[in-house]
């Protein structure tokens, strides 16, 4: 959505602050709001004036014509404010169908002026500029001011000037008020410009000896352009309209679609109703709340909203466990109907986000049985077949009626099921797998002869390009008829690998000689090439840096689609217009700002370069080419018979709805010659009628079928079109959004451009008039395809379309991560893991999610518990484990491991080539001992052994006891850590037998020499072994096992990592130079015939 009203106050402090001009602007931020809490103290300290002036007071909810209403108290001291207010604060309100609470309400100081002081103004935005209307008389009777006001267009990129005010706009002025005037207006459209206004409308506006004074506002900003204007707007609160309370699940729901790349839209109608919806896509959405709607359900429809652009499972989880939650709050007396719907999804793996609302209903199991919800299912797109089964089956095993419907049936065909209009079937028709499409039944890899896709139309043309024709100097330059052949190239900007496959696979399957991808263009790495398949061979494609190289060295190339983020799409846009190879541009993102979509526009016209979007998927032409994701993955496109061209051309604003036409067309007709995506931005780079005119000038196209919305006046141009004889092949047209003008509030549905500004521009009033011209208009979106049949049927008894024998198109072989996914295939796996699982949505330990780790407070200890040994360890092992980790973290820079990380360091390392470095020495006889100890002294103790026995054999052997022995430390002198972790040990542990046996052992050998202590290494090694063999979590083979694959070992290195790591900062932190060995520490021995 981008277009949305602001409050009151919220545009009065844009305006004081912002708004740069000569005239004197009065009353600046001399305004304050009351609601229900306000405290009246505070509220005159931080207003002082409230107690001395004349004030005014009224509602500040988007209540429109206060004056008239009743709702503006003038004139009144604070008492009197406080009294009027007692009348009307927080109660009920009829304005028009709306009924509403009245909570929030503003105070200013009252002006005392005449009626020849009040003037009216107001700038709007449309597709050739921005509006600028004045009327010499404003107030509350302003009466008709589009009839009476005068009017001045600023087109894109042009500036507002005093002179033009002057002369145009202020006719009937005083003239000593006009300087003013002219000013101030002109000061108020850059203010408009600047801060991405759409709508900003001053009645009145007065104008006396002091200065311009703004009583009434009222205004709407382009939202989309927050990331430009969020400095100068701050945090702005968009409020409901009046009669629609602002629910927290709706800021919830915006809050997850502000954070997602995806969009997520709620809007709560009626939260007591028996009807809700969860719709997947714009144009879908609001297909279903029409057919609900029309069905009658327009009092019990609860919700409108929508999920669309691929939203994780997660995040479908958090959407539908919100309307889940809502809908079971309050039990209905007829019970309750979830209408999951949606059409055929273009890229979304539907399998995918059905398990998210599959999750949710499993949450809520208990409760939509309790409420009696049945819920209805219908949906299409990637891997829909296993969405549909894994809903099925949820329902089967929670006893939830649940009816699951697939592209076999009309996509609104549920809504009258659920509302019971229509009978359930009992066995739907099942639709045929993705693989019953994709697996090749033929031997053959090579790629068919072109003559196995003929034309449907009997019309035998060439399908090459028809080229923009250059303009003559300051003419805008004409646009081509034929925007797509077989022969078109293309350049995709972004990384988008799976898009550029696609069209690869369709381009394979219609049998064309090359790619239609020439090359991409990312500038975030360097020139490089990109893997993709072109059948069953692999090929490689080149990725450019920048634009320039791109079309320098692909000058075939006449068409960009271009993937580029809604912050950088208008700069990559308009650096692609430059070179005049480029005729086709599809803009793919969403929320570019309405401002810079005109900017685009402009050039686009006045190059001759057609554009298709912002917000949109795309385009079609079967078998020549399509854009990006269009039309789903194969299966729809072999199902929907898109790899040939048919006879009907269609235009909409949806792009999921784009491919439900393709379904509708495809089952109803001969199929699609060619179908456009035209976004559902407010001002689409190209419009219903240039496309319309396009078809009607192309000898393939018989028909053309044009899915309109509500909100603009564009069909209106169609109705002219088809009136004045321009367009004579019959039409088949529908404007969706037919609800709105049921709903007692305004309804902002999911397209930006989806909005009603006055009665002209509501689907209804759109699709009488287009019955009235003489376009084939159905009923209701239900009659649709069935209106397409009736029109198509007569052109094929009239002769003018004959059907062209049926095709099978060529196999495309299916990509294994696909193959995959549907469960058609398995491979072993390269690499088996059993202690993490990063794949969900949250990280998992030895099966533990994070979070409890978290909030069992685990510690270090307990996580190395479960990622190295796979258990819960007890807490004293835990413990045990940390403290062994602080007593090895260090034992000063003379030990080997840490010189040598010390000597890197100092030579310029990086830290993980020092930290290796010292990593490296750690062996037998540095820090190595802990396995060695554990070994040995375990070995002597389960023999049998007696110490002496074992301190003899060692002896005997020539072998050092391993953990015996200090350098500085013994038996007078002993190591404090050893006997921290001692008093642990015997306090803790149930049992320390190789403990014991190890320090029987320290006797014997410290009689003999004070120093053979049993050292830190030693003792965390016997521990150990005691832990693992008493806590009571590994059976004696485990415990013996992990001692022998050097899981000992690893404490050392862990614990000794972090010293490593000091000793590196250190150095880096004190800048030390690089190191030399000093001559007198080394002793020089040669040869004596060499010293010689």
């Amino acid at each position: 959505m981008s277009a949305k009203a602001i409050s009151e106050q919220t545009g009065k402090e844009f305006l004081y602050k912002y708004i740069c001009t000569s005239a004197a602007v009065q009353n600046r931020f001399r305004y304050a709001t009351v609601s229900a809490d306000t405290d009246w103290e505070r509220l005159t300290q931080d207003h002082p004036w409230l107690l001395t002036e004349r004030l005014v007071v009224k509602p500040d909810q988007l209540i429109k014509r206060r004056g008239k209403l009743g709702l503006v108290g003038v004139d009144l001291d604070l008492q009197g404010v406080k009294e009027w207010l007692k009348q009307r604060l927080m109660r009920e309100t009829t304005i028009g169908k709306a009924k509403g609470i009245l909570k929030n309400f503003l105070i200013e100081p009252f002006v005392p002026h005449s009626q020849e002081e009040e003037f009216y103004t107001c700038i709007y935005a449309t597709r050739e500029g921005d509006y600028v209307v004045f009327h010499h008389e404003g107030g509350v009777e302003v009466g008709d001011v589009d009839s009476k006001a005068q009017r001045l267009l600023v087109g894109v990129d042009e500036k507002l000037t005093e002179d033009a005010v002057t002369e145009q706009l202020l006719i009937h002025v005083p003239d000593e008020k006009k300087e003013v005037l002219s000013s101030f207006i002109v000061g108020l459209f850059n203010l408009y410009e600047d801060l991405y206004f759409t709508y900003l409308e001053i009645n009145p506006l007065v104008v006396t000896g002091e200065g311009v004074f703004v009583l009434d506002m009222a205004a709407k900003i382009d939202a989309t352009a927050e990331f430009i204007c969020k400095p100068k707007w701050g945090d702005v609160e968009f409020p409901p309209p009046f009669g629609r309370e602002a629910y927290p699940e709706e800021a919830y729901i915006a809050d997850l679609d502000a954070k997602s790349g995806a969009s997520l839209k709620l809007t709560l109608l009626n939260p007591r109703g028996r009807i809700w919806t969860m719709v997947a896509g714009g144009g879908a959405s609001v297909v279903y709340s029409d057919t609900i709607c029309d069905l009658g359900g327009v009092d019990e429809l609860a919700n409108y909203g929508e999920y669309s652009g691929a939203p994780s499972e997660q995040q479908t989880y958090d959407y539908a466990k919100t309307i889940l939650s809502l809908m079971t709050r309050e039990k209905h007396p007829d019970g309750k109907v979830l209408i999951i719907g949606g059409s055929i999804a273009n890229f979304t793996n539907v399998a995918a986000t059905f398990k998210g609302i599959v999750r949710a209903i499993k949450d809520f199991q208990g409760p939509l049985k309790e409420n009696e919800v049945t819920i209805f299912v219908r949906r299409g797109g990637p891997n829909y077949q296993e969405g549909l089964r894994v809903m099925g089956e949820v329902g089967k095993t929670t006893g939830i009626p649940i009816h699951v419907f697939g592209t076999e049936t009309h996509m609104t065909a549920i809504v009258g099921m659920a509302l019971g209009h229509r009978p359930i079937p009992n066995q739907p028709p099942v639709a045929a797998h993705t693989a019953n499409f994709l697996l090749n039944s033929s031997s053959s890899a090579a790629t068919p002869a072109t003559s196995r896709t003929a034309s449907f139309s009997e019309h035998k043309l060439t399908n090459d390009v028809t080229p923009a024709k250059k303009a003559k100097p300051g003419v805008p330059a004409a646009k081509a008829t034929t925007l797509f052949s077989k022969h078109t190239k293309a350049l995709v900007w972004g990384m988008q690998t799976r898009a550029v496959q696609g069209m690869l696979d369709f381009d394979y399957v219609c049998s064309r000689e090359e790619p239609s991808v020439a090359a991409m263009v990312y500038p975030f790495t360097g020139d490089h090439k990109q893997k993709f398949y072109w059948g069953h061979k692999e090929i490689l494609m080149p990725v450019y840096k920048n634009m320039a190289d791109a079309v320098k060295k692909h000058p075939e190339v006449d068409v960009l689609i271009s993937f580029a983020s809604l912050r950088s799409a208008f700069d990559s846009t308009m650096e692609t217009m430059l070179y005049p190879q480029i005729h086709t541009i599809a803009i793919i993102a969403e929320g570019i700002p309405e401002a810079l979509t005109r900017k685009l526009i402009k050039t686009a016209n006045e190059k001759g370069v057609t554009i298709i979007g912002p917000a949109t998927v795309g385009g079609i032409k079967p078998g020549c080419f399509k854009i990006g994701n269009t039309g789903g993955m194969l299966d729809n496109i072999l199902a929907s018979k898109l790899y040939r061209p048919g006879s009907v051309a269609y235009v909409s604003r949806s792009g999921g709805m784009s491919n439900e036409l393709n379904n509708i067309i495809s089952r109803t007709t001969d199929g699609v010659y060619e179908g456009v995506a035209i976004g559902g931005d407010r001002y689409p780079g190209s419009t219903f009628m240039d496309h319309v005119l396009r078809y009607q000038d192309t000898p393939g196209v018989k028909m053309i079928v044009v899915l309109g919305e509500i909100g603009g006046t564009e069909e209106y141009k169609i109705c002219e079109g088809v009136k004045e004889g321009r367009i004579t092949k019959p039409v088949v047209c529908w404007c969706i959004g037919t609800c709105a003008t049921m709903f007692s509030s305004e309804v902002q549905f999911g397209h930006a451009g989806a909005c009603a500004n006055q009665a002209s521009e509501t689907a209804v009033a759109k699709n009488q008039a287009l019955r009235e011209a003489g376009v084939f208009v159905p009923r209701s979106f239900d009659e649709l395809g069935d209106i397409i049949r009736t029109v198509y049927d007569d052109l094929v008894a009239s002769g003018v379309i004959i059907p062209a024998q049926e095709v099978p198109p060529p196999t495309v072989p299916m990509d294994y991560s696909w193959a995959r996914e549907l469960g058609l295939i398995r491979k072993p796996a390269s690499f088996m893991t059993s202690i993490c699982d990063e794949r969900g949505q949250e990280l998992i330990y030895a099966g533990m999610p994070i979070t409890e780790v978290f909030k069992e407070e685990m510690g270090l200890g307990g996580v190395l518990g479960l990622l190295w040994f796979q258990r819960r360890l007890p807490r004293y092992a835990c413990q045990f484990i940390e403290m062994c980790l602080m007593v090895t973290a260090d034992h000063g820079p003379a030990v080997s491991g840490a010189h040598n990380t010390i000597v890197c360091a100092r030579a310029g390392k990086d830290l993980i080539s020092s930290l290796t470095s010292g990593l490296l020495t750690i062996g037998d006889r540095f820090g190595g001992a802990l396995d060695a100890a554990a070994k040995q002294f375990s070995k002597a103790f389960d023999s049998g052994m007696l110490p002496m026995e074992f301190v003899n054999k060692m002896k005997k052997d020539g072998k050092l006891i391993m953990g015996i022995g200090h350098r500085v430390k013994s038996i007078n002198n002993p190591d404090m850590r050893v006997q921290i972790l001692k008093d642990f040990v015997k306090q803790h542990f149930p049992a320390t037998q190789l403990l014991d046996y190890a320090l029987d052992v320290e006797k014997i050998t410290t009689s003999k020499k004070p120093n053979l202590i049993l050292n830190v290494d030693g003792f965390i090694g016997v521990a150990f072994v005691d832990l693992l063999r008493t806590c009571g979590g590994f059976t004696r083979d485990e415990a013996d096992e992990f001692v022998e694959i050097g899981a000992l070992n690893g404490i050392f290195v862990l614990g000794r990592s972090m010293g490593f790591i000091g000793h590196y900062l250190d150095q880096k932190r004190l800048k030390q130079g690089l190191y030399r060995h000093p001559w007198d520490d080394i002793s020089y021995v040669l040869p004596e015939h060499m010293s010689m």
